[in-house]
């Protein structure tokens, strides 16, 4: 089965607000490299060369920066034109029971975070979604709903994870608040784990432990570092794109594991009649 390749563009928190501030960057580093010539001795032919080279750059980033533009237009476009096959795929993925719970389980990425309770609770999250904003620069938003009827975990049908530009123009999250119901607090239970964790291991540990004890719907609840949230990245361009593969991947590896199997089972059997011929060839000889 072949892989969908995850779009050319990351139009995430992480990477849109560098794209933002390209102009900004390319403006100082221009300033940088004309104070540097100016401040070393250059022989007059050499001067006149460098400056030539500064002035073509500055061509350079402007076509650059005009290229930027009009991708972002052509996957603005074709982000319209994907969105009745993802709707598609998504009821068809309603008829496939726990679908998201097996391919986040899968996900190399997105296992780690996944406690045993919370692969529990993630078993109602029927339906996902990634939403690019109409302006994709500005950000997105990654939507999880969940079986609100027999979810006993909380009360939302719909947990929301947005990304966009901040009014000073750097990254920033924001994320539905989470009705816990009583006695299925995930995020309560996690936090009693890292307490004791770091109690039992020392204060020099804290940040280590910390560090492991981050979970699925801590990571939800968290929008302390939008440009480095490398979850929402996996999801946006990597899940979202083709979650088949993952949802695919024990039978895959049963497959591998099973071919592997017959290989050892092979050698085996070779060995061991290696081994007779051996025994054979020392009774011929005695």
């Amino acid at each position: 089965m072949s892989t969908a390749e995850s779009p050319a563009i990351s139009d995430n928190g992480k990477s849109e607000p560098k794209r933002a501030k390209m102009s900004m960057g390319n403006d100082k580093a221009q300033q940088q490299q004309q104070q540097q010539m100016e401040e070393r001795d250059f022989d007059e032919e050499t001067q006149k060369a460098l400056e030539e080279i500064d002035a073509n750059q500055n061509e350079i980033d402007l076509l650059n920066e005009k290229a930027s533009e009009e991708i972002l237009k052509v996957e603005q476009k074709y982000n319209k034109l994907r969105r009745p096959f993802y709707d598609k795929r998504n009821e068809i993925i309603k008829r496939i029971p726990k679908f998201w719970l097996t391919a986040f389980i899968n996900h190399p990425q997105i296992s780690p975070f996944i406690e045993e309770d919370e692969e529990d609770a993630l078993q109602y999250l029927n339906r996902l979604e990634v939403e690019e904003f109409e302006d994709i620069k500005s950000g997105y938003r990654i939507k999880l709903h969940f079986d609100k009827e027999n979810n006993p975990y909380f009360s939302n049908e719909t947990l929301s994870k947005e990304f966009l530009l901040g009014s000073s123009g750097d990254p920033a999250s924001q994320s539905t608040q989470i009705e816990w119901k009583e006695g299925h607090d995930l995020m309560a239970k996690a936090k009693a784990r890292m307490a004791m964790t770091g109690a039992s291991s020392g204060a020099g540990s804290k940040r280590k432990h910390a560090m492991m004890e981050k979970t699925f719907f801590g990571w939800f609840c968290d929008n302390s570092e939008p440009a480095a949230d490398e979850i929402a990245e996996v999801i946006k361009d990597d899940m979202w794109p083709n979650p088949l593969q993952y949802f695919l991947v024990p039978d895959i590896e049963v497959e591998n594991g099973c071919e592997e199997d017959d290989d050892e089972d092979d050698e085996d059997d070779d060995d061991d009649e290696d081994l007779e011929d051996e025994d054979e060839a020392d009774e011929n000889v005695s």
